[in-house]
C-alpha cells in the first residue's frame, strides 16, 4: 500500500501557489512539484470512488494524477482551496476517461462475431459455447465448431489463457466460473483475470 505525502496547510499552500504564478523558473517547477506531490493522496481518495469499475487502480490514479496536473496548471487563488477545484478536475478527468473506454473498448463481447458458417452466416463466441441448440444439424455444426475451437484453444493460447478459458466457459468438463471464482481458484486478481480473458478471446476470434 502505498504511503502518500502529508496534505500542505492552508499557508503552505498559499505560497507554493504563489512561487508557481510569480517565482522564478526554478521556484515554479519546484513549486509545481510539491504541489503534486503532496496532493496524491487526494488522488488516491477521488480514485476509490471508482473501486468497483473494471479497472486497475494505478492506472485510475495515474488517470487521476493527469486531472491533478491540469488543476494545479489552470488554478487561481481566487477560486478558494487548491483541494476543493483539483477534486473536481481529477473527477472529471476518471469519468472522461471510462466514458472514452465505453465507447472506444476493444474487448472482445460473447455476441460479437468471430467467423462464418458454410452458409456465409455469421458466429458468434457464444454460439460455439451454447449448450442447448434446437436439432441435429444445428448440433452437428456446433460439435465442428466446438472442436475447431478446443484445437484453436491449445495451438494458439498460453497454459495460463488455457486454463482461465477452459474454467470462465466451463469447457472440458469444468464448471463455467466468474471472473473472481478464477482469481480465487488461481490465487490472482479478478483484474487480471479480466485481462488475461480479453487478451485470450482476441487471439481466438484472430484465428477463428
Amino acid at each position: 500500500m502505498k504511503t502518500f505525502q502529508k496534505p500542505l496547510n492552508a499557508g503552505e499552500e498559499a505560497e507554493y501557489i504563489r512561487l508557481l504564478t510569480q517565482g522564478s523558473v526554478q521556484e515554479a517547477k519546484r513549486a509545481k512539484e510539491v504541489l503534486i506531490l503532496r496532493n496524491l493522496r487526494l488522488v488516491a481518495h477521488v480514485a476509490k470512488k471508482y473501486q468497483n469499475v473494471d479497472e486497475d487502480p494505478e492506472d485510475l490514479i495515474s488517470v487521476g494524477c493527469i486531472g491533478l496536473i491540469k488543476a494545479i496548471d489552470s488554478f487561481d487563488a481566487g477560486k478558494g482551496r487548491l483541494a476543493t477545484y483539483a477534486c473536481r478536475c481529477i473527477d472529471n478527468e476518471l469519468l472522461m476517461m471510462l466514458r472514452s473506454k465505453k465507447k472506444t473498448s476493444k474487448e472482445v463481447s460473447l455476441y460479437e462475431p468471430i467467423g462464418q458458417d458454410k452458409e456465409g452466416n455469421e458466429i458468434h463466441l457464444l454460439d460455439i459455447i451454447e449448450q442447448q441448440l434446437p436439432d441435429v444439424v444445428d448440433s452437428m455444426d456446433y460439435a465442428e465448431n466446438l472442436k475447431k475451437l478446443l484445437t484453436l484453444i491449445e495451438k494458439c493460447l498460453n497454459d495460463r489463457e488455457k486454463e482461465i478459458i477452459y474454467l470462465r466457459y466451463g469447457l472440458r468438463g469444468n464448471r463455467e466460473l466468474t471472473q473472481h471464482e478464477v482469481g480465487e481458484r488461481l490465487g490472482i486478481s479478478r483484474s487480471y483475470v479480466s485481462r488475461i480473458e480479453k487478451r485470450a478471446l482476441l487471439k481466438l476470434r484472430a484465428h477463428f
